[in-house]
């Protein structure tokens, strides 16, 4: 059961802080529960989030929706299809390894960036997933604010050890502060079979030899990746759903008279956003892009707010610059520091509504040296998150449905 929570206490006192007794509650009630995507873990933790959500006062439904459970197995499929077509072309089938490294890499381009995923498609079983959508605030509103964060937690991998970042912002930090993004692991995957094509059609057999290694390098990692356990997941995600749980509370019956708040944790967004895109497919249709605002809160525990100015696995796409600025304007006006200049190569929630034309932007969070530590290990717990920065990815969300609230038109009850 969800620890009681009293929506009559007033949730901040003087400084304006969160209540931390309330994000500690959610967090620690939920890692215990393993929630690898489309699991019965992911279900039973949509089903207590909901309930959190109407007991605050926040009618909310649970949406089942199709989703595929992982992104491992696909493209470690495709991973294998590369290396076959590295050895075909070192086997002098010359037209096969380039035809079948230049369909690897199209399929993990497909995959990772949000396309039809033709892989999984073909070669997976559809499941289900949950999607928790809590709404208030005025229905006939003219904006719109849609806060989103994940419950469903990663598997782990010997991919996602940390001695080689920590080593480095332990011998060398100016290395680290002078990065503005982390990097671009996804490109590596893609070599394995752009390398094979390259060195089919180029006859290089130094470019097939290269291309086989990454391949299977490749192959190995998803491997692991695929046979593992899920993370507790403290911080991915926990830390936003907190934040979206607190926000709500918050907010309260003072939620903005002009103003329609959607708070929606999502499911299978470790299976690369396969939640949000059938949230997408859903409510986009009735959500106007010009007057849709959309916060996604993802790894907000590390200790310092981050607010990216782009992200994307192959290539960078700007987060809407106007919306950046009014959600800066809004934490320097709530004494909220808030880290900007930042990129990621990995992608969001935020990537899916991006992609349709609203103004979003993605708050994550790094700790003192710019690293995320505990990321996608099993050392993501309650007692390695830092609940002030939860706190702040709360009080942000408020201040900016306060801020959109003084700005839309006034509108009927």
């Amino acid at each position: 059961m969800c620890a009681d929570v009293d929506p009559s206490v007033s949730p901040s006192g003087a400084s304006g802080a969160v209540d931390e007794a309330l994000l500690r509650s959610v967090v620690e009630e939920l890692e215990r529960i393993p929630r690898l995507p489309t699991s019965l873990g992911e279900r039973q933790a949509a089903d207590l989030i909901g309930h959190r959500f109407s007991r605050l006062g926040w009618p909310s439904v649970i949406e089942e929706v199709p989703a595929y459970g992982s992104y491992a197995w696909p493209i470690g499929l495709l991973s294998a299809g590369a290396l076959a077509a590295a050895l075909a072309g070192l086997s002098g089938r010359r037209a096969l390894g380039t035809i079948g490294g230049l369909l690897a890499a199209a399929g993990i381009v497909d995959d990772i960036t949000g396309g039809p995923m033709l892989t999984r498609r073909l070669f997976m079983r559809k499941r289900q997933t949950q999607n928790v959508i809590a709404e208030g605030g005025n229905p006939d509103a003219e904006l719109t604010l849609v806060v989103l964060a994940h419950h469903d937690a990663a598997p782990s991998g010997v991919i996602f050890g940390q001695d080689v970042e920590t080593w480095l912002a332990d011998h060398h930090p100016e290395v680290i502060q002078r990065m503005t993004s982390n990097p671009p692991m996804w490109w590596l995957v893609l070599a394995g079979p752009a390398l094979a094509a390259a060195g089919s059609a180029l006859r290089s057999r130094r470019l097939l030899r290269v291309g086989a290694g990454l391949s299977l390098t490749a192959l190995l990692a998803f491997v692991d990746i695929g046979q593992r356990r899920a993370v507790p997941g403290a911080n991915d995600n926990l830390s936003g759903v907190a934040a979206l749980i607190a926000a709500a509370r918050e907010l309260g019956s003072e939620s903005p008279d002009n103003l329609r708040v959607i708070f929606a944790s999502m499911g299978a967004e470790e299976a690369l956003q396969q939640g949000v895109r059938a949230f997408a497919q859903q409510h986009f249709p009735d959500l106007p892009r010009e007057k849709t605002y959309f916060v996604v809160l993802d790894t907000v525990g590390f200790g310092r707010l981050v607010m990216l100015e782009a992200e994307g696995p192959v290539r960078l796409h700007d987060y809407d610059a106007k919306f950046k600025d009014l959600v800066a304007e809004c934490a320097e006006d709530s004494d909220i520091g808030i880290l900007r200049g930042l990129k990621s190569r990995n992608s969001t929630d935020g990537s899916v509504p991006h992609r349709h034309g609203y103004p979003t932007v993605s708050i994550v969070s790094v700790d003192e040296r710019k690293l995320m530590p505990h990321y996608h290990l099993y050392s993501d717990t309650s007692e390695n998150l830092d609940y002030t920065s939860v706190s702040q990815a709360a009080r942000l969300v408020v201040s900016i449905a306060r801020r959109l609230g003084d700005l839309a038109k006034p509108a009927p009850r």
